[in-house]
C-alpha cells in the first residue's frame, strides 16, 4: 500500500546514477540533467521509494518550479519515474503526497518513458500541456545493420550513402567546449532561418559538462569546419536525441542523413538498446525522421495530479502562458 512506502532523498552521484542505468532508467533522470536544470530556474530533488522492507522499489528526480502566487510550485519528473510496472502506482502516490507536503506544488506531472499505461492512483489524468512530444520514432538497436536498413525510405538510404560519400566531408564526436561552440553557431543559423527559440549559450554548456560522456555529440565537418551536428543524451538502455542542426551547406549536402545514421549506428556499437529520436509533429524535421523506419511509436503521455484546488485555474492558463513566451521569444 501506498502508506507503506517511504521517500528518502539521495545526494550521492554515483549511488544515483547507478540506479537508473542498472534499472533501465531513461538519461533525463540522470544526475547530470537536473543539474543543468537547477542551474536554470529549477529545482532538483532525486528520491528512492522503499518499501515496508526498507528495499528500494523506485527513484524519481523530480524538477520543482517556483510558480507566481497563488500557484506556489510545478512539480515535474522528465521520463520518469523509474519504478517497476507492478510498483508504479506506490511510488507515484508517495511523490504526489512529498510534492503536495514538501512543495506546496498545485500539480504533480509526469512524462514516463512507458508504451503503456500501468494501473495508477486515482486522481491523475491525462493532460494536453506537455513537454516532451510522446508521439516518436524509436529505434530497436538490438536488430542487425540490415533489419534496420530495410524499412527505411529509398530516399534515405541513398542520402545517407551520397551525404556521407561526400569529399571533405568528416563525421566525428565532439570533444571540447571549444569545437561545441561552433556547433552552437551553426544552431544559432538553425533556429534563425526555422524561427524556433533557442536557450541561451550557457544552458547547453551545462549541458555538455554536466551530463559528460552520457550526452555525446556528434559533428559533420567540412573542410574542417562544422555544417552539421546531432546531440544526444544517453543512458544504459536508451539514446535520446536533444538537439540538432544545421548550416546552409549542410542542407546542400544533405548532410544530416549520413550523420543520423552514423549515431545510430555509433549508439549500437556502445550496446544501447534503443533509439528515441525525440517527438514527430507535422512539419519537415519529422518528416525526415519518418524516413528512418515504417511505423512510429507513442507514448503514454504526460499525466497530472492535482495537489490544489487551483490546478484547474492552471491547467487552463498553461497553454495561453506558453503561446506568450513563445511570441516573446520571436
Amino acid at each position: 500500500m501506498t502508506s507503506m512506502i517511504s521517500l528518502r532523498g539521495c545526494d550521492d552521484r554515483e549511488v544515483w546514477d547507478d540506479y537508473v542505468l542498472e534499472h533501465g532508467g531513461h538519461p533525463l533522470q540522470l544526475w547530470g540533467w537536473g543539474e543543468t536544470k537547477a542551474a536554470h530556474g529549477w529545482k532538483a530533488e532525486r528520491l528512492f521509494a522503499y518499501d515496508e522492507d526498507d528495499h528500494i522499489i523506485g527513484g524519481a528526480q523530480v524538477l520543482v518550479r517556483r510558480l507566481p502566487w497563488p500557484f506556489r510550485a510545478l512539480a515535474y519528473v522528465p521520463r520518469g519515474p523509474v519504478v517497476a510496472r507492478d510498483r508504479a502506482a506506490d511510488v507515484l502516490g508517495a511523490l504526489s503526497s512529498h510534492a503536495r507536503s514538501q512543495y506546496g506544488a498545485v500539480v504533480l506531472s509526469i512524462e514516463p518513458d512507458w508504451s503503456e499505461l500501468p494501473t495508477i492512483p486515482k486522481g491523475w489524468r491525462k493532460s494536453d500541456n506537455t513537454i516532451l512530444i510522446p508521439d516518436t520514432l524509436i529505434l530497436d538497436l538490438n536488430k542487425t545493420e540490415d533489419e534496420l536498413l530495410a524499412p527505411m525510405s529509398k530516399k534515405t538510404r541513398q542520402y545517407n550513402r551520397k551525404s556521407g560519400a561526400e569529399e571533405g566531408v568528416e563525421i566525428r564526436q565532439v570533444k571540447d567546449r571549444e569545437e561545441l561552440e561552433k556547433c552552437l553557431q551553426v544552431y544559432h543559423e538553425t533556429a534563425k532561418r526555422a524561427g524556433f527559440a533557442l536557450h541561451g549559450d550557457d544552458y547547453y554548456y551545462d549541458v555538455f559538462e554536466n551530463l559528460g560522456e552520457a550526452s555525446p555529440v556528434f559533428a559533420v565537418s567540412k573542410d574542417g569546419w562544422p555544417i552539421a551536428f546531432l546531440w544526444l543524451a544517453i543512458s544504459a538502455s536508451t539514446a535520446f536525441e536533444l538537439y540538432g542542426g544545421m548550416n546552409d551547406q549542410g542542407q546542400e549536402l544533405r548532410a544530416n542523413y549520413a550523420l543520423k545514421w552514423y549515431a545510430i549506428m555509433k549508439m549500437k556499437g556502445w550496446g544501447i538498446e534503443r533509439y528515441d529520436m525525440n517527438g514527430l509533429v507535422s512539419d519537415g524535421v519529422s518528416n525526415f525522421k519518418r524516413g528512418f523506419a515504417d511505423h512510429e511509436d507513442r507514448l503514454v503521455g504526460t499525466y497530472d495530479k492535482s495537489l490544489s484546488p487551483l490546478y484547474i485555474v492552471w491547467s487552463k492558463l498553461l497553454p495561453l502562458g506558453k503561446k506568450l513566451v513563445r511570441a516573446f521569444k520571436r
